[in-house]
């Protein structure tokens, strides 16, 4: 598919005057960070300054509308790194994007959704295509793969570690979250090497879940 035509239909949507009131947007989100966020003190100072530069963001829209395009269903993935730790918002990032292969208008739907709510997490984006993306959420486990790009599976802690001890969670999920949680890395990849060196994360508290809820977009 010609993303052309989808950054073209993507920008109307991002118009303001083009705006009409859509159902709040739901979904289930994941994301994967190369520092432990939950962690003692003394291992948190050892990352912070030396790692923690890139992560990977899944997200599976479950209901709503963007411009009264529906996006249920439809799920992308993204892998975001920058120069410094991702907790320095003011330090530049860059993002690759790939969103589920879907009809053109839902397409561009999702991606100026994703432009519209998150532009500040995912920074430039300086590549977006279409593959199939597999997200899987059971219980507290969340599986996802974009083939040739990313994966992870992560599942939740045992007793809710990260509620008992918040002291010890030290960054915020790059996405807001309904009652986020801090989530174990069984294993996770980035592995298009395109963006920056392929990576790879396992057996870590390096991940945080939960459910998100975006406003719909309003006339001006």
């Amino acid at each position: 598919m010609n993303l052309a035509i989808l950054f073209s239909i993507a920008s109307a949507l991002l118009n303001p005057a083009t705006f009409r009131a859509s159902p709040i947007i739901h979904g289930d989100y994941v994301e994967v960070r190369t520092a432990s966020v939950f962690a003692g003190p003394c291992h948190f100072n050892g990352e912070v300054m030396t790692t923690g530069c890139d992560a990977i963001l899944a997200w599976h829209f479950t209901s709503g509308s963007f411009n009264n395009i529906n996006l249920t269903n439809l799920r992308a993935v993204a892998v975001i790194t920058s120069d410094s730790n991702l907790s320095d918002s003011t330090a530049p990032r860059r993002s690759e994007l790939v969103i589920d292969s879907a009809a053109a208008a839902q397409s561009a739907a999702l991606i100026a959704a994703l432009r519209s709510h998150f532009s500040q997490s995912l920074g430039q984006i300086t590549s977006i295509r279409q593959e199939p993306i597999l997200f899987v959420h059971y219980a507290r486990q969340y599986r996802v793969t974009a083939l040739n790009f990313a994966t992870l599976s992560v599942q939740g802690m045992p007793n809710d570690e990260c509620c008992k001890q918040p002291n010890l969670v030290w960054y915020s999920p790059l996405i807001p979250l309904d009652w986020r949680k801090v989530g174990y890395t069984q294993n996770a990849a980035y592995t298009a090497g395109t963006l920056t060196d392929n990576w790879q994360r396992a057996d870590e508290n390096d991940a945080f879940y939960g459910q998100f809820s975006l406003p719909p977009a309003v006339a001006r």
